[in-house]
């Protein structure tokens, strides 16, 4: 579906539980179209429930990992268990800690057992050359790790897995399924009411696409069923996988599922800022030719503003949320034992790690310059305490730059002289403001970023990144924990799809960039904020153009006349709107002709009701730090700018005409 159309034909409630983008097997995103399915979907209600076949790999786990889990449960687990699956032994012990720790507080601790499964491929002798090369993944066998553990406790593995990050992909699942045979649909395990997993009974072919004709609902399953599921029908796509693959190896999109490590140094290469030339393959070219991730590819200092960063300064990560867990578990294990700072309102699951792994941290939710002087004196009493000279009065600081939802940026000038003066390490999340725009590296010991997001753009991986500053004063440390704990657990055609799509990485933020400023600039020519008053529904337009736009200044790039580079320096795809009224809000984004659904960074216009959807059960809490229940976040795509100016343009009409 074209960038037009996704603006003009996707907004309507057939589109309900759906894959965004759709016909996608691995899509990150799931069509919630009306402010009543999002408020529905957190209530747990039936309409929605039964109908949702896609969601955000870390709150939604996808129908393969589903059938995967339902076949170890049979295969390992006793009566009344469940399962989580994990990529290594060391995910699982750390799952299974956390599942302890966590029912031990709240009463009597659950047992909790783990199983090794190595999965072995088949003899591949007679296979056809497209199948050779799709299998060549499965050279070596698969360790799966599975926690079991009683059905009751499968909220608290679900924490885990959602907080965390440390996720088994759906791709990597599909794999697994692939090396077992004759993989045949197990009777359905039991799952707890409680359960966020929505069980639904998964395609009858594996490794299938969605039908391109039609996009027909799955019989649901009861969740508290037992019962075999019900007879369905295959929804095969033309392409199978194998097909499908040669098509994308072919014609130049992705290279061969044998180059994984290729990609991944391409990757690393990409993030690093090391490439001096980033040419990509095409039309079935040689890998060692083209790919940036060759051994003879041309690499230089960084751009990332600290010349000295190398690609093995680089960690990937299966997800954002993974990339920041490490950096906190790094700053756990480097320094002595105290709180964090989690300085501004952030993403949700930030928080939870900074909370519920190590001592716990001090919450600065504002985010405003006022707040870094509350800093300065939690600072100061903490040193008074009764410690160690040596100890710091805090292990770490956890900012984003900016800030999501409300798009804040802190003055990390200010805050590096304090992580100097009082030795605590600075952590960064640069998801939003993205290296093509901000340049936040050297003020800092680790920067992380979501590469799910506008890094990849396509909604089809996930990913994250962890970058060490060389320059920093605790760099070595950094750098021989990281060489003692580090495990790669990228997927290998994660890898790959996230190669291919991030080759245009900074042509598109550029577009991207310029469409959402237009956006902001007519939303905001009709806000409070922006002096209208006539009857406005939109009280300000949080973007870092007006919102802390003074510390956003101190890292975004710019041109050696100190004007911002043309070639970047922007403000960033990411928008949200405070409104007048809930009214306003509701018919805004129900007029808004775009995708609905969680996630951002999308080539394609992605908006949601946020704070219904990351704070449902704390809208008061969120709305003590400037978090209204009404707030609609929104990522701007690639589509032509008339066209979306006119969809925005519908969407605020019909605010307007509801708060008349």
């Amino acid at each position: 579906m074209s960038p037009v159309a996704t603006l003009t034909a996707v907004n309507n409630n057939d589109t309900l539980g759906l894959a965004v983008p759709p016909f996608t097997p691995h899509a990150i995103s799931v069509s919630l179209p009306t402010w009543r399915d999002n408020v529905e979907y957190e209530a747990g209600d039936k309409r929605v429930i039964d109908v949702m076949v896609s969601g955000y790999p870390r709150f939604f786990i996808h129908l393969s990992i589903q059938k995967l889990a339902r076949i170890c449960e049979q295969k390992f687990g006793v009566k009344g268990e469940l399962c989580l699956l994990c990529p290594s032994k060391k995910v699982a012990d750390h799952c299974r800690a956390y599942i302890i720790d966590r029912s031990s507080r709240l009463g009597a601790a659950v047992p909790v057992r783990l199983v090794q499964y190595l999965l072995c491929p088949e003899d591949t002798s007679g296979a056809s050359t497209t199948e050779s090369n799709t299998r060549s993944l499965s050279q070596h066998c698969v360790e799966l790790h599975i926690v079991l553990f009683p059905a009751d406790a499968f909220p608290l593995a679900k924490q885990f897995w959602q907080h965390s990050g440390l996720t088994v992909s759906s791709r990597l699942a599909e794999h697994c399924l692939s090396l077992i045979p004759e993989a045949v649909e197990p009777p359905k395990s039991p799952r707890s009411p409680t359960s966020p997993v929505h069980s639904r009974s998964p395609f009858k072919a594996l490794n299938k696409h969605y039908s391109v004709k039609s996009s027909p609902k799955i019989p649901q399953v009861s969740p508290a069923s037992t019962s075999p599921p019900p007879p369905h029908t295959d929804f095969s796509e033309s392409l199978t996988k194998d097909q499908d693959t040669y098509v994308e190896e072919r014609y130049g999109r992705n290279l061969p599922v044998t180059a994984g490590e290729f990609a991944k140094r391409a990757l690393r290469r990409r993030i690093a800022g090391v490439l001096v030339s980033d040419d990509t393959p095409n039309n079935g070219a040689s890998t060692s030719e083209f790919c940036a991730g060759a051994q003879d590819v041309e690499v230089g200092p960084s751009s990332r503003g600290v010349r000295e960063v190398a690609e093995d300064d680089v960690y990937l990560f299966p997800t954002g949320m993974a990339a920041i867990w490490n950096a906190h578990q790094l700053a756990l294990n480097i320094r002595p034992p105290a709180k964090s700072v989690c300085f501004g309102f952030p993403y949700t699951d930030t928080l939870k790690i900074l909370e519920k792994w190590g001592p716990g941290c001090h919450f600065l939710g504002r985010g405003l310059d006022e707040d870094i002087d509350t800093l300065e004196q939690i600072l100061e009493e903490e040193s008074r305490i009764s410690r160690p000279a040596s100890t710091p009065p805090i292990t770490a600081l956890f900012t984003e730059f900016p800030s999501n939802p409300l798009l804040r940026c802190a003055n990390l000038p200010r805050l590096r002289a304090l992580a100097d003066k009082y030795d605590f390490l600075l952590v960064v999340d640069e998801t939003i403001g993205n290296f093509v725009n901000v340049e936040v590296l050297p003020f800092v010991d680790i920067v992380v970023s979501s590469l799910s997001k506008i890094f990849s753009g396509d909604a089809n991986v996930m990913g994250g990144s962890l970058v060490l500053n060389p320059a920093g004063r605790h760099y070595s440390a950094l750098k021989r924990q990281a060489a003692s704990s580090y495990e790669d657990l990228f997927f290998i055609e994660d890898a790959v799809f996230m190669e291919r799509n991030s080759r245009d990485f900074k042509r598109r933020v550029r577009i991207i960039d310029s469409n959402t400023e237009a956006v902001c600039d007519f939303l905001r020519s009709r806000s409070v904020a922006g002096g209208y008053a006539n009857s406005p529904a939109i009280n300000e337009v949080y973007y870092p153009k007006w919102i802390a736009r003074e510390n956003y200044e101190l890292c975004r790039i710019k041109d050696s006349s100190g004007r911002p580079d043309e070639k970047g320096g922007g403000f960033g795809g990411l928008f949200s709107l405070d409104f007048t009224s809930d009214v306003a809000s509701r018919a805004f984004f129900d007029a808004l002709p775009c995708y609905k659904g969680p996630s951002l960074g999308t080539n394609f216009t992605l908006a949601c009701p946020y704070t219904v959807l990351a704070h449902f059960t704390e809208l008061q809490w969120a709305s003590e730090y400037g978090v209204d229940e009404g707030l609609v976040r929104i990522s701007v795509g690639m589509e032509e700018r008339g066209v979306l100016l006119r969809s925005f343009e519908v969407a605020l009409n019909a605010a307007e005409s509801a708060t008349r």
